[in-house]
């Protein structure tokens, strides 16, 4: 498990007390709510209590997009509403359809294929559009870079409406209107509403009724809101609290369908149900090609469709998973051989038929592995197709455009964004993005880090305080789920679940048990053992099983408290004194001396996680999970002379780097003979208590 930085704030205690009296919030609320710089009852009510939605028509633009779509309308032109394949260009693609064909439009849908198309519009499809009589396209959740296709349209005599969020260029393509809350020129409010959000305001501003807007599609708009990562503050917080309000009563049959699919109907539906299970299946369709699927499902009114419909998206969900996970080892078998973490602050990587629909989640889970920016491209003939993902610090749109000249079409967001680039361009790029970072990326920034609300005492720990953290939700980007941090934890216990991809933790505290969840770590991966004791970063979440409600800890990262680091530290002072010839003590030695059964342990552990005969690990992590594995009593100091004894042995070798203990296992022909050692032999004496307290040779 990867340990990260601590980023603890330190709230004011006295003016949590004061806002959890006069707004009636439980402690923890109101501690959380102080750590985030919300003080008062004021700055509470207005976080918590957005004043309303804005007018849309303050929107640039707006007034025109409306006054254009209406004439299409009550002339009878052909309307095509052109998405993306994600879920926010779903869920935008589907809300404007849905009001245009009720406003008694003759509107079209048109998604482009993520594998054959790419992202954005193209110019084929303006021909396609044209070639079947259209005369308005409108975008949503894509345009804002389309200048050659809004040109091309123009001179074909077509009508376009750009409706996006994301990053504009200095010069706006020559549309009819660009919507976006993006634009420089924007006196718009709010800048961050998701591409749904838009398409949801132009919706609103052609019905001149943004409740009754809202309160026919807040499902839908909250589900690419959530989905997109977009700041749940403002008027995206009013829109998704309604929308997960309205998703738990759906009216919309492929809703309904696919949360029975999903196994969630009838459950608590938070953020983290449209991040964790909605959205992923819904990605899955436009990552393999089949975004259409997804939004059939958002446009039918039969129930016996929408069945099938949802099914299929969970099907492919699960090949999703396994083309993602394919493509994520090859990628790692790659960086085994070539990352280096003290020079490498970026990777670039191609692959040759890399299913560029799952990249971007295979880039993304590389950047969280390796905590630094990450970009994938898929090889199809002369053409590249890529992904990346960042870390909080470095702006890959801006990294993207200082490459503009090599790549062929780019887009996206700070934190990710997609490109196509010609093969012969890849080197060049990888050369160019990588000096960019070596220049605009800060070593702080590769230090992954976890934001601490504060650290809290047992007493804080009941039901009654962790359901009154529901007052802050829904969390999402710019107000996550509370993290707290509670020291000296003893690890009572650990039981692999999920054949070992998570644990359970027993864990206790002043006399208080609790149980913890840690997942995507199994027993083996965590860098602690039974007896224990762990500072543990976590969120708190109430857990329903048989009608029983208990607290549940839900471990976002952990650290070995100061006592363990202390007597890791004596032990490692124990080891250096035996290398550097220094007397030691029978019990010194004995601390030290490993039996049989304990070399067993850690040669047996190291060959099983070896990948290409290669192991690297913090040293205290790797005692404390062999120590664990075997339920033996490895110390530091002992695995060292394991270590030592296998090495004299020519089994392996070790050295230290960056905090690391990296181990090269050796080819070895027939059975080793470890009897002979001396290291074994001179501690085995020492271990003696007839032993004087000096060294031999």
């Amino acid at each position: 498990m990867k340990t990260k930085r601590w980023l603890t704030a330190e709230p004011d205690f006295g003016k949590a007390r004061a806002l959890s009296e006069a707004c009636g919030f439980t402690p923890l609320a109101a501690v959380t709510l102080c750590a985030r710089g919300i003080t008062t009852p004021e700055a509470a009510d207005a976080f918590l209590n957005p004043p309303g939605l804005h007018d849309p028509r303050l929107l640039t633009d707006m007034d025109v997009a409306v006054e254009v779509i209406r004439a299409a309308i009550a002339s009878g032109k052909k309307i095509v509403v052109f998405g993306d394949y994600d879920v926010d260009g779903i869920t935008a693609t589907c809300v404007l359809t849905d009001y245009l064909r009720s406003a008694g439009a003759a509107c079209s849908y048109y998604i482009p294929d993520r594998l054959s198309e790419g992202y954005g519009l193209n110019c084929a499809a303006v021909d396609r559009f044209y070639n079947e009589g259209a005369e308005l396209i409108i975008t949503v959740d894509s345009g804002i870079t389309a200048h050659e296709e809004a040109a091309y349209a123009a001179e074909l005599g077509l009508t376009m409406i750009i409706t996006d969020h994301h990053e504009c260029h200095d010069l706006q393509p020559a549309a009819a209107a660009v919507v976006n809350p993006k634009r420089a020129d924007s006196t718009y409010p709010f800048r961050e509403l998701a591409g749904v959000g838009v398409a949801f305001k132009l919706v609103a501003a052609l019905m001149g009724d943004q409740e009754e807007a809202l309160d026919r599609y807040a499902d839908l708009v909250a589900l690419g809101t959530v989905a997109d990562v977009m700041p749940i503050i403002g008027e995206n917080r009013l829109i998704v609290a309604e929308g997960l309000r309205r998703l738990a009563a759906t009216h919309s049959p492929g809703l309904e369908m696919l949360l029975r699919e999903a196994g969630m109907k009838g459950k608590k539906l938070t953020s983290g149900t449209i991040s964790y299970i909605l959205a992923p299946r819904i990605n899955a369709a436009g990552r393999l090609g089949n975004a259409a699927l997804a939004a059939e499902l958002f446009l039918t009114r039969d129930p016996v469709r929408a069945q099938e419909l949802a099914v299929s998206l969970c099907e492919q969900n699960k090949e999703r998973q396994t083309a993602e996970n394919q493509i994520l080892e090859q990628a790692l078998a790659v960086l085994r051989r070539e990352y280096n973490p003290l020079e490498d602050k970026i990777i670039v990587l191609a692959g040759e038929g890399w299913h560029h629909g799952v990249i971007g989640i295979v880039s993304s889970r590389l950047c969280d592995r390796y905590s630094c920016p990450v970009v994938l491209i898929s090889l199809d003939g002369d053409m590249g197709k890529g992904s990346g993902r960042s870390v909080k610090g470095f702006n890959l749109f801006e990294a993207l455009s200082d490459s503009e000249d090599l790549l062929e079409k780019y887009g996206g967001h700070e934190l990710a964004a997609g490109l196509t680039i010609h093969r012969d361009n890849i080197e060049a790029f990888k050369e160019r993005i990588t000096a960019f970072a070596a220049g605009h990326l800060q070593k702080i920034c590769l230090n992954p880090a976890v934001q601490v609300d504060c650290e809290i005492d047992p007493a804080f720990i009941d039901l009654e305080d962790v359901a009154g953290l529901s007052v802050l939700e829904p969390f999402g980007m710019k107000n996550p789920q509370p993290v707290f941090t509670m020291p000296d934890m003893l690890v009572e216990d650990i039981t692999p679940i999920s054949s070992d991809r998570h644990v359970r933790l027993g864990l206790r505290k002043d006399g208080v048990q609790y149980t913890a969840m840690l997942f995507g770590t199994g027993a083996g991966g965590c860098g602690f053992a039974q007896g224990n004791y762990i500072d543990v970063a976590f969120h708190l979440e109430i857990n329903e099983f048989r009608g029983k409600r208990t607290v549940q800890l839900n471990v976002r990262d952990v650290h070995l408290s100061k006592c363990e680091i202390v007597a890791d530290q004596r032990l490692l002072n124990v080891y250096n004194s035996y290398m550097g010839d220094q007397p030691l003590t029978a019990l010194q030695a004995q601390l030290l001396l490993p039996d049989r059964r304990d070399l067993v342990a850690v040669w047996r552990h190291i060959v099983s996680r070896a990948e290409e005969n290669r192991l690297s690990v913090p040293s205290n992590a790797l005692s404390r999970r062999i120590s664990w594995e075997s339920r033996r009593k490895i110390n530091i100091g002992k695995l060292f002379v394991c270590l030592d004894v296998f090495s004299e042995s020519s089994l392996l070798s070790y050295h230290f780097k960056e905090g690391l203990l990296n181990i090269l296992v050796k080819h070895h022909e027939g059975k080793a003979d470890i009897s002979q050692s001396v290291v074994l032999a001179t501690l085995t004496q020492m271990a003696k208590p007839s032993c004087p307290p000096h060294m031999e040779g």
